[in-house]
């Protein structure tokens, strides 16, 4: 049952790629039967190669198309989406029989409103998965049916550049949008290094677990019989694994280069925060020994054979190719954990290479050096149950992680599951299951130090719950904010600060007060936010500023919750293309896009309270530099009379 799991997992996260490809293009019309009852046709243009599946399918195969109308309560009653005739077939990607559409196909649906209904559009949830022989997509999209027009497109990609709308403001001093407050070059530069030395610690770990470590003597071994060409096959493949590593971040700057929010839509997405969390589920109870996730043997093998038929340094590379394959069962979960980190950090594909990279050099490095030193090789520690005990520590990392993209849903969809105190106490139960298991392996001195220091951290995040002193901030980011609290009721901001999570609203204060706005564009599932609020919004001198001087206007971009039905918004492009926000957050994502060409999160901007823009804008950065972005901010502001 679970040797094809990291199969799907695969699918999934190159799916994710694929956003880029706009396998079907959509379109609707209507026909009026009489006053209140009309037939809604949808249209699927499906291109060359791909597969759309069916509405009736069975379960373990491909996900099904659904059509799910917003609100029901318009209708007297509708029929089911009727579809043509599908080809059904033996799938190999699924390995069953599946039913499917090629090149085109018609859905038909009959709709019979009731005599209240007013509007002149009616908006249908549009789920569907396409496939080609080598990925799979999951998209999900807006139908709008418009019942006085014939002809309604509905195209997938949308052009914010072009926009005129309500969201639109008119900035004063907009060259300012042009850079940064704090370079791109310096911000991303620390960002980089620290994902570097990420992945080379993930690297490292990964070379003490079973699947690896053994590896390493016999390899070693091997090349040592090449005598003078023995240290060039050494380092050639060392430099092989590091490229293979490199290239699998590759695909992810297509997905990008076409558009800006998707890497947004990957972080703040309910549903695919619940994927990950469950896929981290599932690399915890692999790396437990629960089960082994692995890919399919006829991959190593036939990887191998070829390394056999070649010589050199193509011999070489299938043979790190090997390595890479057959240690996946140890290696997969670190590489998903870093994989998924890096695309919803601010960096996406750039810091997925770097990640990649320094994972890559960690696992070369005893290749190489080895080839160099052979007479190392037998002072190294002989493999055995201490590289088991270290896969289960991975596994209780893993599943810690879990619980955080667990919290994201929770945080997004403020279901108030997953307050801070709880997932705290998660954690500390977690930290000293790990010392308890520990201790139970093995009484040896050295698992009895790491024993209590597992039981130590889980203590001390256990303080925090009964001590509010307890200093949290290297995990800040990973933990919900403080403002979400089974304590705290009265006040859902940052700190206590009063901030407005309306533009309109704080703007109106703005003016009232004759005071600048601190724009904050954050996100409940946004790490790099929580690090801001949490350890510069903190320092007193900050504060001051933030709580004194400013109107905290902080917009969500992730927030679910739903726009009132007057509050709806259709955009246009100018290509006619439609784009409808019915959520507050899509609402300030846009706004973000449509006004300062950014989609990015933390992202934060000072007004005046005529719109003047009183310095660069600025994202995550250093408590001094915020400081001093503020200062200047607020003198400008004062050195002018702007109102």
């Amino acid at each position: 049952m679970f040797k094809n799991i990291y199969l799907k997992i695969l699918f999934f996260f190159i799916s994710l790629v694929s956003f880029s490809q706009e396998p079907v293009i959509w379109s609707t019309s209507v026909e009026k039967i009489d006053n209140y009852k009309y037939k809604l046709i949808t249209f699927a243009n499906i291109q060359d190669n791909w597969r759309l599946y069916s509405q009736n399918l069975e379960d373990g195969g491909a996900l099904p198309t659904e059509f799910i109308f917003e609100d029901e309560s318009i209708f007297e009653s509708f029929s089911d989406v009727s579809e043509q005739e599908s080809i059904t077939k033996y799938d190999p990607i699924f390995k069953m029989d599946q039913s499917y559409f090629i090149e085109e196909t018609v859905f038909t649906q009959e709709i019979y409103l009731t005599d209240s209904f007013n509007q002149n559009t009616i908006i249908q949830d549009l789920y569907y998965q396409v496939c080609d022989d080598r990925v799979c997509i999951f998209q999900d999209i807006k139908l709008v049916f418009n019942l006085n027009s014939d002809d309604v497109a509905l195209v997938n990609s949308f052009d914010y550049s072009s926009i005129v709308s309500d969201l639109k403001l008119i900035l004063g001093n907009s060259e300012l949008l042009e850079n940064e407050y704090v370079t791109e070059n310096n911000d991303n530069f620390s960002r980089r290094l620290n994902i570097l030395i990420l992945g080379l610690f993930g690297g490292f770990l990964a070379l003490l677990t079973p699947c690896v470590f053994p590896m390493i003597p016999l390899t070693v071994s091997f090349f040592s019989t090449k005598n003078e060409k023995a240290k060039l096959y050494s380092m050639s493949y060392g430099f092989f694994i590091i490229l293979i590593y490199v290239s699998l971040s590759i695909p992810f700057y297509f997905l990008e280069n076409i558009n800006p929010e998707i890497l947004n839509q990957i972080s703040t997405s309910p549903i695919l925060n619940f994927i990950f969390f469950s896929i981290f589920i599932v690399f915890a109870l692999s790396l437990f020994g629960l089960f082994e996730i692995t890919l399919p043997s006829s991959w190593s093998n036939t990887v191998d054979t070829k390394s056999n038929l070649y010589k050199g340094l193509i011999s070489t590379f299938f043979m790190s190719l090997t390595l890479c394959l057959v240690s996946f069962s140890c290696t997969g979960p670190i590489l998903g954990t870093l994989l998924v980190g890096t695309l919803t950090s601010a960096g996406g594909a750039i810091d997925l290479t770097y990640g990649m990279l320094g994972f890559g050099v960690a696992l070369a490095i005893p290749f190489t050096l080895l080839a160099f030193f052979p007479n190392i090789i037998n002072k190294l520690p002989k493999s055995g149950s201490w590289t088991n005990t270290i896969k289960v520590i991975l596994g209780f990392v893993e599943l810690a992680l879990a619980f955080k993209f667990l919290s994201n849903v929770d945080l997004i969809q403020e279901w108030g599951l997953l307050k801070r105190e709880v997932f705290i106490a998660i954690w500390v139960l977690i930290s000293i299951a790990c010392g308890i298991y520990l201790i139970i392996v093995s009484r040896r001195i050295s698992y009895i130090i790491s024993s209590i220091f597992f039981i130590f951290i889980g203590l001390y995040m256990g303080s925090s719950l009964f001590n509010k002193s307890t200093n949290m901030s290297l995990l800040s980011g990973l933990l919900p904010p403080e403002f979400y609290s089974i304590y705290n009721n009265s006040n859902d901001c940052p700190l206590g600060l009063d901030c407005i999570k309306d533009f309109d609203e704080g703007l109106n204060k703005s003016k009232l007060t004759k005071k600048p706005i601190l724009l904050d564009f954050t996100g409940w599932a946004c790490a790099n936010c929580r690090r801001v609020e949490e350890n510069t919004w903190s320092v007193p001198k900050v504060y001051d500023l933030i709580n004194n001087e400013f109107i905290l206007i902080s917009l969500y971009v992730d927030d679910r919750s739903d726009l009132s039905s007057e509050n709806i918004i259709i955009l246009k492009d100018k290509n006619g293309n439609e784009k409808i926000l019915d959520k507050v957050g899509e609402k300030w994502s846009a706004f973000q896009t449509i006004n300062f060409k950014n989609n990015s999160q933390p992202y934060y901007v000072l007004l005046s309270p005529d719109l003047q823009l009183l310095n660069k804008p600025l994202q995550y950065t250093d408590t001094e530099t915020y400081y001093e972005w503020l200062s200047k901010g607020l003198e400008n502001f004062k050195s002018v009379i702007i109102f």
